[in-house]
């Protein structure tokens, strides 16, 4: 599994779109294709498409050919980046706590998620009420647990799930947009 560095690495998987989203985090993905275009949701992106390298290029970028693509040197491999705000988590132990997860998690899922760029996103605060350290074991797993839920529906949504939950992800992959999966409860579908 390959790690999302760059700034426009980052901004081009996040305009791919939504995959899917639980009470505290967002899954971006932006599916790259060995053709040379990169496919945000339901339309590909060309190289030549100035809106996709608008949203995908930095100011030193070489011009306007440049594509999504070409900021992900390997096309074939599955790439992952962790997006922990301060405005959601305030220590930085906790945001480094956080983003292990993911990252772990992540690995776990390497198989099962289709070749892309994929961007996890902290998108609101865990009560320090109620997880008072910010290296708790219960922190720890309740982030882990709501991770687990993120990657397995968005594996359902793409039908790269295995076993008895690929054959559910195949179904629900194709048109259905209904807004919950009966394993996955709290994670959401977002049209792109």
């Amino acid at each position: 599994m390959q790690r999302l560095k760059t700034r426009p690495q980052f901004q081009a998987a996040m305009a791919g779109g939504t995959v899917s989203r639980t009470a505290h985090f967002a899954l971006h993905r932006l599916v790259l294709g060995a053709d040379g275009a990169a496919s945000s949701g339901g339309a590909v992106v060309a190289s030549g498409d100035s809106r996709a390298v608008a949203a995908a290029s930095a100011p030193d970028d070489s011009g306007p050919g440049t594509s999504p693509q070409a900021l992900f040197g390997v096309s074939d491999a599955v790439w992952l980046g962790a997006m922990v705000p301060k405005r959601w988590a305030r220590r930085a132990v906790t945001r480094n706590t956080i983003k292990r997860q993911i990252y772990t998690v992540g690995a776990t899922f390497e198989a099962r998620l289709p070749q892309a760029a994929h961007v996890v996103r902290l998108r609101s605060t865990f009560d320090r009420k109620q997880f008072i350290s910010a290296t708790s074991d219960q922190l720890k797993q309740a982030v882990r647990a709501e991770l687990l839920q993120l990657f397995g529906y968005a594996t359902k949504r793409s039908g790269h799930g295995q076993g008895a939950g690929g054959a559910a992800g195949k179904d629900s992959g194709g048109g259905s947009r209904s807004g919950k999966s009966p394993s996955v409860p709290r994670a959401s579908a977002v049209a792109p």
